[in-house]
């Protein structure tokens, strides 16, 4: 009994192999480059209310006001001297919340408190992106 060994299914299943691990490979070196340089855009400083060296800004009430999410601008709000990001909460799209009548960047420490039917509870969605100073 004489046994054939069919080469060119062999070599049709080892270009595929290595399609396979070619195409494995780019893929994790793209991952790699795109987690490598991800944080180049937070670096910039100009809208993500961080510094150049990517922590958080210290914001006065009048830095704070141009956070106010209208016109393409995030909507940046703060409670108890801790300044959020609201820009991605549905509720604050645009900037406004509660049918129009509250604004982004503004304080709303004592409003939060003794208005808000929510608290603060709800700030645990928003990130925080800086710090608001009293002068």
């Amino acid at each position: 009994m004489t046994y054939y060994f069919d080469h060119s299914r062999s070599s049709k299943a080892s270009r595929s192999d290595k399609r396979t691990i070619t195409l494995t490979a780019l893929v994790l070196s793209l991952t790699l480059l795109l987690t490598a340089c991800g944080g180049g855009a937070a670096e910039t400083g100009d809208s993500t209310g961080q510094s150049a060296s990517g922590q958080e800004q210290v914001f006065t009430l009048e830095q704070l006001a141009e956070f106010d999410g209208k016109e393409g601008r995030p909507a940046y709000i703060a409670v108890d001297g801790i300044v959020y990001d609201v820009s991605n909460i549905p509720q604050w799209s645009g900037g406004s919340h509660a049918g129009g009548s509250i604004s982004a960047g503004k304080d709303y420490s004592e409003e939060i408190r003794s208005v808000s039917p929510h608290g603060t509870s709800v700030l645990s969605r928003a990130p925080q992106v800086g710090t608001l100073t009293e002068e």
